[in-house]
């Protein structure tokens, strides 16, 4: 008995001050993001997906929301708070990507070691919540198929330990999960059998007249 679980990045976000959104509020899809996800929900109409699991994050919350519209019949949308985003997050949020390195100096020992610092997570604990909620899921829905909202890191961090590549920063930008792109993992009990990269689409914009 296969079960299929889809580990999906949000899509894009309208942020023109290229702020790092972290955990804050109010920080919804762009245009381009509200495309891409109504073209993952397009893409997965035929999928069998019976619920929606994602991270309570407004972006996430969207970009749910924006699939379950797509899908012949609305299935289950249920927050999780383990598919939340990286916990440094909080740490960085607030500031333009610029001005980090002046304005938020843990910021450089985050990048030499990942869960060093309080209120940081290792890349191990990062990875490990997106998986062990994949595998309760998987457990409590077996040979369904559900899909999984959450964030870059989270997800760059469970395809580290997907694959058992090294726990290193480096690997945290090795293969990227871009926005609107998906894993998909495939277990037989709590096994993981095969992964797949599903790019982000392309989607077709409407250009205001």
């Amino acid at each position: 008995m296969t079960t299929r679980v889809l580990l999906m990045r949000h899509a894009d976000v309208e942020n023109p001050q290229g702020v790092i959104y972290g955990h804050l509020p109010g920080f919804g899809l762009s245009q381009l993001g509200r495309a891409q996800a109504e073209a993952v929900g397009q893409s997965l109409r035929d999928a069998g997906v019976r619920r929606i699991v994602h991270s309570p994050l407004d972006r996430a919350l969207e970009t749910a929301e924006i699939i379950n519209a797509q899908l012949p019949a609305p299935v289950p949308l249920i927050p999780e708070p383990e598919l939340r985003e990286a916990e440094f997050g909080r740490y960085l949020q607030g500031v333009p990507r610029w001005q980090i390195p002046m304005r938020r100096p843990r910021f450089f020992m985050h990048k030499l070691r990942r869960g060093s610092l309080a209120g940081d997570e290792s890349i191990e604990t990062l990875g490990r919540r997106v998986l062990d909620v994949a595998n309760r899921v998987a457990r409590e829905h077996p040979d369904e198929v559900s899909l999984l909202v959450s964030h870059a890191d989270p997800l760059q961090a469970a395809w580290i330990l997907l694959d058992g590549r090294p726990q290193t920063e480096r690997e945290m930008y090795h293969k990227q999960v871009g926005k609107a792109a998906i894993l998909e993992i495939d277990l037989e009990g709590d096994r993981v059998v095969s992964t797949r990269y599903i790019p982000s689409p392309k989607p077709q914009l409407t250009l205001p007249l």
